[in-house]
């Protein structure tokens, strides 16, 4: 089953993510992916205000699919607003429901971590009179650092938190955050699971600016095939066995890898293999983790 599984829509309102080869699906694609997403048993579909037109074509596939009273839809705020006037922040928290298409949003998140210094200063009162209204479910948070989940899961009021994890990288399971999640009771969704698609790309397909990561991929592709699984079933695996109450954003260009995603979610995997995989790497360097760093 796939109940852990969040289909991640960002390239469906601009290109995304660097073994991206389709570029942006069209509305008609969009549309066949989500249902082969509902089909499969995902019930949750993650986008931004800040993801190009993703939320309106989200949106049509939904009403196209008749499943708008049904679809959970997690969304963030632009991180461009004034988080604190209460005015912009209903008003696009009002033009993302007309978008979706939805009565309520069920997870609105801020965009950035830098947006908690707010919390304290009025922005906690109009995120739940958002909540008090019905128009959003849960308040969350997209984080980047260990050090901000953590505030983050420790505020009251707060009830999911966004981060990236991945085979690679191991930042947040080494700080306690999956374990301070679920003491708290409060919902851990991860993001790059495959690093933008870096942990799935061909050697010899990895751009010359970005050389400095091929060590580490030859090292994913021989252990992946010592282990007779294939890379992206190696990531999905690794998640599903160390963090189990974890939901897990997955972003697909064509129904087909829906199915490969599900397939690789599905897999046998034991703990063994994966305290093998945490020892093979260990610490690896934040420039390869990082994806704002591969420019430079």
């Amino acid at each position: 089953m796939a109940e852990n599984l969040v289909l991640g829509t960002a390239q469906f309102g601009m290109p995304y993510g660097i073994a991206n080869k389709n570029g942006q699906p069209d509305q008609d694609m969009v549309t066949t992916i989500v249902h082969e997403a509902w089909g499969n048993g995902i019930r949750e579909f993650d986008t931004a205000q800040g993801y190009g037109t993703s939320e309106q074509v989200l949106g049509d596939a939904i009403l196209k699919l008749g499943l708008t009273e049904d679809v959970r839809v997690i969304s963030k705020f632009d991180p461009n607003l004034d988080h604190l006037n209460i005015n912009d922040m209903s008003n696009a928290l009002n033009e993302s429901l007309e978008r979706v298409g939805v009565s309520y949003i069920y997870g609105m998140m801020l965009h950035r971590e830098e947006m908690l210094s707010l919390w304290d200063k009025g922005l906690s009162k109009i995120l739940h009179g958002f909540v008090a209204s019905g128009k959003v479910k849960n308040i969350g948070v997209s984080v980047y650092s260990p050090e901000k989940a953590v505030q983050a899961l420790n505020i009251e009021g707060i009830d999911m938190v966004q981060l990236p994890t991945n085979v690679l990288d191991r930042r947040f399971e080494e700080a306690g955050v999956f374990q301070l999640a679920d003491k708290k009771r409060k919902k851990i969704y991860i993001r790059s699971a495959f690093l933008q698609g870096l942990i799935l790309m061909d050697v010899d397909e990895i751009p010359e600016k970005m050389f400095f990561v091929k060590p580490i991929i030859e090292k994913l592709e021989s252990i992946s095939s010592d282990l007779k699984l294939s890379r992206q079933e190696l990531a999905l695996r690794y998640i599903k066995t160390e963090m189990p109450q974890a939901k897990v954003v997955i972003g697909v260009d064509t129904p087909k890898q829906i199915k490969e995603n599900i397939k690789g979610w599905n897999k046998q995997f034991n703990s063994s293999l994966a305290q093998k995989v945490k020892k093979l790497f260990n610490n690896v360097d934040e420039k390869i983790l990082n994806p704002t760093l591969w420019q430079n």
